[in-house]
């Protein structure tokens, strides 16, 4: 009895072992390189499809619908939108799963027709309404949000930005000092300012923490603008 219980538990050991080493070869995937932590691997063939070893453990993942796999995607699982990835010589089927306002499961979509400066993000075939960065308009074909002005004539810059760049500024001013990029202050706002770009204008702000000073049109440290105290 005992010998057939022996017999029994080494023919299941080698039916599991066996069964390993059938998926490692069916998949085509390197094994995982160590027991801790989480690696992703492309397919060798599907660009829909990758491999995933979690704590040593390999599976077989798939992207939803309107991702693919290219090992630097973050959007869902490891997975990348679609435009985004180059799958080479790996095959990959685009068929949208479409729900109402999203194409694909997952996507970035105009919001409207005309220039915008929201856009539609599709996550599980839910359309959620995203906004740019003040100053800044989405670009369907980069699925981007750039400055409106790199989206002549579609967009119209001063009713975006809210200003309308002058022609000239006087000689003395301490706006010439940054011509032909002149500098303005946001009434009322610390932390951000508009500069114009071949008569264009675009709002920015200072980064590193620092604020704008409206008097000499440069980029301070916050000691030295204490009445923008509250603008960070």
């Amino acid at each position: 009895m005992s010998r057939s219980r022996s017999t029994i538990r080494l023919a299941l050991l080698l039916a599991v072992l066996s069964s390993s080493v059938k998926a490692t070869t069916l998949f085509g995937a390197p094994p995982c390189p160590d027991p801790y932590g989480v690696h992703a691997y492309a397919h060798p063939e599907d660009c829909n499809s990758f491999f995933l070893c979690t704590n040593g453990t390999l599976t077989l993942e798939h992207c939803e619908n309107g991702l693919l796999f290219d090992g630097h995607g973050a959007v869902h699982n490891h997975c990348n939108y679609y435009w985004a990835v180059n799958c080479g010589h790996r095959k990959h089927d685009l068929t949208p799963l479409s729900s109402p306002g999203c194409e694909f499961q997952f996507g970035l979509y105009p919001d409207s027709d005309t220039c915008s400066t929201t856009y539609i993000k599709c996550v599980h075939g839910q359309p959620l309404q995203e906004h740019c960065d003040a100053g800044l308009a989405y670009d369907p074909k980069t699925h981007t949000c750039v400055w409106p002005d790199q989206l002549l004539p579609y967009c119209n810059p001063e009713a975006i930005v809210g200003f309308k760049c002058p022609h000239k500024v006087p000689a003395r001013s301490a706006a010439a000092k940054f011509w032909p990029f002149p500098r303005f202050p946001v009434p009322g706002d610390c932390g951000r300012l508009i500069t114009c770009v071949e008569g264009h204008p675009r709002l920015l702000t200072c980064g590193d923490g620092k604020l704008f000073d409206s008097v000499s049109l440069s980029c301070l440290e916050p000691e030295e603008l204490p009445h923008c105290a509250n603008s960070l």
